[in-house]
């Protein structure tokens, strides 16, 4: 029974999952078991108030968490059957819409998706056609400048609006003008556009969106603080009419604004919805009390953030160890020697730690130690599967078959086998398809009547479009899996794989006996086995998400990788300024982006769970360049009741005792208006305790209120030598140097 369960959560969670009806913001502090309170309320909602499977629609953005989701439901809810129901990460939502109702704005229902290589050819082509250079214009920028425009759903025509005057970007409007055009060509979209066209879609034919306003009337979306600008728009679209809307996030976790996040989707929730009801999740199950009390304290110097304090029960724990370490080499073998430590005095397992670090540049000397001292690691990020050549050669065919129309699948494989189609023959054919307005296969069927093209090129594209028909024959008659093998034999692919007799022919049969077991497992588990829904299934899945390794090894990955696990005990490496926070957040001189690091210190120290290390180094040699290092400003956001530090020299290299003369102009700018601003922070959080109130500051006092000619008004909060920290109305709390700015006493 639900209410079983109901009666098991704490209150704060029992609130969250009973307020059904309107709009819900679930502030979900780290660790604060709000998987838990998402599946009991999806289950309450079925049981109790009778809403119906088909009427819930339940978003978060990866699949592992979808699929946990979805198992966590059927337990709760004891084999109720929960295929109606929409447990689903954003892009497999709007495919299952666009896959209806696409042909609504001028687009095929088959489409193909396109990951981020197909992407990149693709713009190299547009790039070839508008004769610009890829020496002038990196691929992949302009590929990252056209995901940004359509995260925020500019069209091409409003990209170049906006750009107007600005050389680089009206090119880089032009190409992603072209680049929309060849998609639409080829029957293809980004994952961009997966997002982009559903709300195309919603506000173009107003009947497709009432359907779906009509179907979900509950909708409930996870991890809310990463969603883009997008994202919040279609979910806007899809509740305005019942508002029941419940978004789950954690706005101190937002570490994702480079790739299109915006935290004001969450900050901001409020002004969206009427009656908003917030629940705050505070009660941490995973970490100890030290731990919590250190991240709450260096969160509580963010201004731009809803106020909520971690706690747990665990009040027993170990302090938080500083390590200061001569070098790279030093700290590589620091974190060696304490795993090797306390797996052997206190029975840990290799797999209970993680060392985590803010770039994967630091890595290698980890993994130098690591290899060292015979210990067994994982690295998170390594080449994913489906990123091999192999996997995606055979998987470019099986796009083919399904739709000829894909031109930059079928370059791909046009000659791979080689078959004597070489890149000018590839090109010659590119430019009339281009010129007829026609796909390159249309063009390679005809290719009898090109007299550009020498005999035995066209002999060869003959052979090669009657191979491809033969292949598409058999869509009708064997399964996916048996389709790959015919792929595999009839076009000599598995041949030349024979032929190179080496342990890398042999490791990349293996990888496509390995793609064939995935068909197999599509096989059994969909209703629907067709060629084009296993397809749609590949390309959801080709950027899986990592999942903990069952075997005994140290985990390595960056903090942004660690997002959502947790080990017993954890290493935060490179605490130095320029390493963390990272160099360019310091050099944009933007407060918020200095938060966003801050954010990203916070999910570093709520993965530990039982205990944490912080290592620093005097000199650091990255990216082939050696420095003396300055301690995180972080390390010092740390309250000092929460650290034990292992060396006691470390504060010669603290970040506000730092020598004025070695910091680059950035720093030296940050130091001069911020270097008080923890002290400010403490003062101003009512759960902490008041310090000196100590002023060398002959003309204000504690409380006056005063005028800044950038910040506005506000109230002096502390005094300290020539400091003067404000919390102004608008701009939260900063630190004030006198001798660089002007103050109005009102």
């Amino acid at each position: 029974m639900i209410s079983d369960i109901i009666e098991k959560l704490n209150p704060a969670q029992r609130e969250a999952v009973e307020n059904t009806e309107g709009a819900v913001l679930i502030l979900a502090g780290a660790g604060s078991g709000k998987t838990r309170v998402l599946t009991t309320r999806i289950g309450y909602l079925m049981e109790d108030k009778d809403v119906k499977a088909e009427n819930i629609l339940a978003i978060t953005f990866t699949n592992k968490a979808a699929n946990e989701m979805r198992e966590r439901v059927e337990e709760t809810l004891e084999g109720t059957d929960t295929k109606e129901m929409w447990i689903t990460t954003f892009h497999s939502c709007c495919v299952r819409i666009l896959r209806k109702s696409i042909n609504k704005i001028g687009y095929n229902r088959s489409f193909v998706i396109y990951d981020s290589p197909d992407q990149v050819t693709l713009i190299k082509d547009c790039m070839r056609e508008l004769d610009i250079s890829d020496k002038a214009f990196d691929p992949k920028y302009v590929l990252s400048c056209i995901s940004n425009a359509k995260d925020k759903l500019y069209s091409p025509k409003k990209y170049l609006k906006l750009n107007e005057g600005d050389i680089s970007k009206t090119k880089v409007g032009e190409i992603y003008a072209l680049y929309q055009d060849r998609l639409k060509r080829n029957s293809a979209l980004d994952f961009d556009d997966l997002i982009m066209k559903t709300v195309e879609l919603f506000k173009e034919c107003p009947d497709v969106l009432d359907f779906y306003r009509n179907k979900f009337r509950y909708i409930m979306v996870d991890e809310y603080q990463d969603t883009s600008k997008a994202q919040y728009e279609l979910i806007k679209l899809l509740a305005k009419q019942h508002q029941n809307i419940c978004v789950v996030g954690d706005d101190d976790q937002s570490i994702y604004g480079w790739r299109g996040a915006d935290i004001r989707n969450i900050l901001e929730f409020e002004r969206d919805y009427d009656n908003v009801k917030i629940v705050k999740l505070e009660q941490n199950y995973r970490s100890t009390q030290v731990i919590l009390d250190a991240a709450n304290h260096v969160i509580a110097n963010n201004t731009e953030r809803k106020r909520k304090r971690l706690w747990s029960d665990k009040k027993e724990g170990q302090l938080i160890k500083i390590q200061l370490a001569e070098n790279e080499i030093e700290e590589g073998d620091f974190i060696i020697n304490t795993i090797s430590y306390m797996k052997r005095y206190e029975d840990r397992d290799y797999k209970d730690f993680a060392v985590l670090y803010r770039a994967n540049a630091q890595a290698r000397s980890v993994e130098d130690a690591l290899n060292r001292a015979g210990i067994p690691y994982n690295i998170y990020g390594g080449i994913k599967f489906y990123e091999r050549k192999e996997i995606k050669d055979i998987i470019a065919y099986l796009r083919v078959i399904q739709n000829p129309q894909d031109d930059v699948s079928l370059k791909r494989i046009i000659n791979v086998p080689r078959r004597g189609i070489g890149l000018r023959t590839i090109e010659k054919i590119e430019d009339r398809a281009s010129l007829k307005e026609e796909s390159i296969y249309s063009v390679l069927i005809d290719i009898e009547d090109n007299s550009d093209i020498s005999r035995k090129a066209r002999a060869s594209i003959s052979e090669f479009v009657d191979l491809m028909s033969t292949l598409r024959s058999f869509t009708g008659i064997y399964t996916v899996s048996q389709v790959i093998e015919k792929v595999l034999d009839i076009t000599g692919y598995k041949d030349e794989l024979l032929k190179e007799k080496n342990n890398e022919g042999e490791d990349r049969l293996e990888n496509l006996q390995e793609l064939i077991s995935v068909a197999l497992e599509f096989e059994s588990s969909s209703d629907d086995k067709s060629l084009e829904s296993f397809l749609t299934n590949v390309a959801l899945n080709a950027e899986p998400d990592n999942e903990e390794e069952e075997e005994d090894r140290v985990s390595l990955m960056t903090i942004h990788s660690s997002k959502g696990l947790e080990f017993p005990v954890v290493f935060l490496a490179g605490m130095e300024e320029k390493i963390f926070p990272i160099s360019r957040a310091i050099q944009s001189m933007k407060d918020s982006d200095i938060e966003e690091e801050r954010r990203l210190c916070y999910v570093g120290i709520t993965r530990a769970k039982e205990e944490l290390f912080l290592t620093l180094t005097r000199k650091r040699t990255l990216y082939g360049r050696t420095n003396p290092s300055i301690a995180s400003r972080f390390i010092e956001e740390l309250p000092d009741e929460c650290i034990e530090r292992l060396n006691k020299e470390q504060k010669e290299l603290s970040f506000s005792k730092a020598n004025y003369n070695i910091l680059d102009k950035y720093t030296q700018k940050y130091k001069m208006n911020n270097m008080n601003k923890v002290e400010a922070a403490k003062k101003a959080n009512a759960t902490i305790k008041n310090t000196s109130n100590e002023s060398n500051i002959d003309d204000l006092k504690l409380g006056a209120k005063v005028h800044h000619p950038k910040f506005g008004l506000g109230t002096v909060v502390a005094l300290k030598g020539p400091d003067v920290t404000i919390a102004f109305d608008n701009q939260g709390i900063k630190t004030i140097n006198k001798e660089y700015t002007t103050l109005d006493l009102v």
